[in-house]
């Protein structure tokens, strides 16, 4: 499936890897990140509306949908350089960045990298992956037990997701939405096929979550690094649910922050898209 009005693009990343890129709009330029288990058609009908008054970039991250799909080079260091790259290809030294879920992870990332490229940034319904890890504990944590077993050495997650993979990729889609009409039939199966497809690259991405990029935020944690643009967190209320200030944590990394929260399900962008629309609208004023 394709977003309707855009055009397609193979373009290159970082290191050889190629990303396959939805291109719509003219003015000034917008990249958007999708999350798990999903492919840049979530952003469908986000994309749709910023192209009126912007050029939008949707790709496929590497590991998943119709981009490269390496064994390793999963680090969000290394996925955020796929993103510059693009956009670069694409005749863009800046860019606004918006990411949800894994994409708000590489849009972390890449923003930390790149200050100078990243002019604003907003980021749907994650935390750091330092501070995910910090308060995921005790019985709540099993709504994460994703992951953690994608974060074990390689062979045994993945053997066990393609056993079933529809009832593990469709499970996520399910128990993260609150409005079920948000990802109709034809979204979900094309979800349902990508993931299918990738199962090793995902599994890698998430490991990638529990080693590397812990130490890369380690290092700029201890640097005091923090994001430099203006940044917007949209999620759900989290925080109550597993005992921590979502807003401080974001905070300590975003001294220019604007947070808020939603009523929508997980998967913000497909459930509240004039929502997204408006956040980013604002975002780009600041």
């Amino acid at each position: 499936m394709k977003i309707t009005g855009f055009d397609y693009h193979q373009l290159p990343g970082a290191d050889g890897v190629t990303l396959n890129v939805a291109v719509g709009g003219t003015g000034t330029p917008v990249v958007l990140l999708h999350g798990f288990p999903q492919t840049h058609l979530m952003w469908r009908h986000v994309a749709a509306k910023l192209a009126a008054e912007h050029t939008v970039i949707c790709p496929d991250l590497r590991g998943y949908g119709d981009s490269d799909k390496p064994l390793d080079g999963y680090a969000k260091r290394t996925m955020g350089e796929d993103i510059v790259a693009v956009a670069h290809a694409l005749g863009h030294d800046t860019f606004a960045l918006a990411g949800h879920d894994r994409g708000a992870l590489v849009a972390f990332r890449t923003a930390l990298d790149h200050p100078e490229v990243v002019t604003h940034l907003l980021i749907l319904d994650v935390l750091p992956t330092l501070d995910m890890w910090d308060v995921m504990h005790g019985t709540t944590a099993a709504v994460g037990f994703h992951l953690y077993l994608m974060a074990q050495p390689p062979g045994l997650a993945e053997t066990l997701i393609a056993g079933a993979s529809d009832t593990f990729f469709g499970h996520f889609l399910d128990i993260w939405t609150k409005d079920p009409t948000a990802i109709p039939a034809d979204v979900r199966t094309a979800y349902l096929e990508a993931s299918r497809a990738a199962i090793p690259s995902i599994v890698a991405d998430y490991r990638a979550s529990a080693t590397i990029d812990v130490q890369h935020d380690t290092e700029d944690l201890k640097a005091g690094n923090k994001l430099q643009m203006p940044v917007t967190v949209i999620q759900q209320d989290w925080g109550s649910a597993l005992g921590f200030d979502a807003a401080a944590l974001w905070s300590a990394w975003a001294p220019d922050l604007t947070h808020q929260l939603t009523t929508a399900g997980h998967f913000i962008a497909e459930e509240s898209p004039d929502e997204v629309v408006t956040a980013i609208t604002h975002l780009l004023t600041r």
